[in-house]
């Protein structure tokens, strides 16, 4: 008797030609911050007017670059939304901050959302509403720093397993922030934290094991990697993790996330290896207008790189919740 999981794995997306290119309504360009540090970025314009559904900024998680959600972005350009997606500093397309050009680092979390909050003002500015942000992982994690602390004002936003704990998930970020800060004194903070990918010991296979359960759309993002070598990535560094730490404690902080008057729908898997499962469900409880979307076995942290009944429960999630708070403009 087949069961429900072996169902949903049979139902895996073939590898597809149409997440392997740049669409033709795409532009990739280089954008500068307010310090010269030109980001990569990639935008879906929507030309005709009557159309228009409203903006989505994507920001993809640690160590990824826009290339491995074309699918998801391409499709909410076909909805109707005017779509823009850019690589953190010092990841994917956007230079690096360390001392090798694989290890992900950065000096302080506060970099980036000073750069997310000049990125967003630009292009708020320049685009139809309503605006919606939306953060996968690590970019999930600073699309609401920055919200929380006022940096940026959208429609609403949209977070797919944002980074707002890590394992050993039942010690909160207090307890291991002052682990890894001791950590961080012993040596040079750009120095990787182990080797490999997305964790310690994750070779390939283990990897995607991580991941997603659609090998066709795990493959896309080695194809990219193949075709692109300069957007691949590797481990965190040692100051990466102190200072992602000293992030999360920040958000942890009582009245942080409860002064966040956005809509804010969260999704999350409470098998997720990377992130922390009851660190988003603290979240959603605390936010005033927080909704969560909740996965199981089924699905891993790629919520939106998962096989197609997982990923069409989770679209179908974000498009009612958008249409409920970030409604068309007539």
């Amino acid at each position: 008797m087949t069961s429900a999981i072996e169902t949903i794995l049979q139902s895996a997306a073939p590898s597809s030609a149409a997440r392997r290119a740049i669409p033709p309504e795409a532009v990739e360009s280089r954008w500068s911050l307010p310090d010269g540090h030109a980001l990569r970025r990639i935008d879906w314009p929507v030309l005709t007017e009557g159309q228009r559904r409203g903006s989505i900024l994507f920001m993809p998680g640690r160590g990824d670059a826009y290339e491995k959600w074309l699918e998801t972005l391409d499709g909410w350009h076909r909805e109707g939304w005017q779509v823009t997606s850019a690589d953190w500093r010092g990841q994917g397309g956007s230079g690096r901050l360390g001392r090798d050009a694989t290890t992900g680092h950065v000096s302080d979390f506060s970099v980036w959302v000073d750069d997310y909050a000049a990125l967003f003002a630009d292009w708020a500015a320049s685009t139809p509403g309503p605006h919606v942000a939306v953060g996968h992982s690590m970019g999930g994690h600073l699309v609401l720093r920055a919200v929380a602390q006022g940096a940026v004002k959208p429609d609403a936003v949209v977070l797919s397993a944002p980074m707002l704990g890590i394992h050993p998930a039942w010690i909160p970020a207090s307890v291991l922030h002052p682990v890894a800060r001791g950590i961080v004194a012993l040596g040079d903070p750009s120095r990787p934290a182990w080797k490999g990918g997305e964790k310690p010991g994750a070779g390939p296979r283990a990897r995607s094991l991580l991941l997603t359960h659609d090998d066709g759309r795990y493959d896309d993002e080695e194809w990219w990697r193949r075709a692109r070598p300069a957007i691949a990535m590797g481990p965190a560094s040692w100051g990466w993790v102190e200072r992602g730490l000293a992030s999360m404690h920040m958000l942890e902080r009582p009245g942080v996330l409860e002064a966040v008057t956005v809509p804010v729908l969260l999704l999350g898997t409470s098998i997720d290896a990377l992130v922390s499962w009851p660190a988003i469900r603290r979240a959603a409880a605390r936010l005033p207008q927080g909704e969560l979307v909740s996965f199981g076995s089924e699905c891993r942290h790629e919520i939106l790189r998962e096989v197609d009944p997982v990923r069409d429960r989770a679209l179908d999630a974000i498009k009612h919740f958008l249409n409920r708070h970030a409604p068309a403009r007539g």
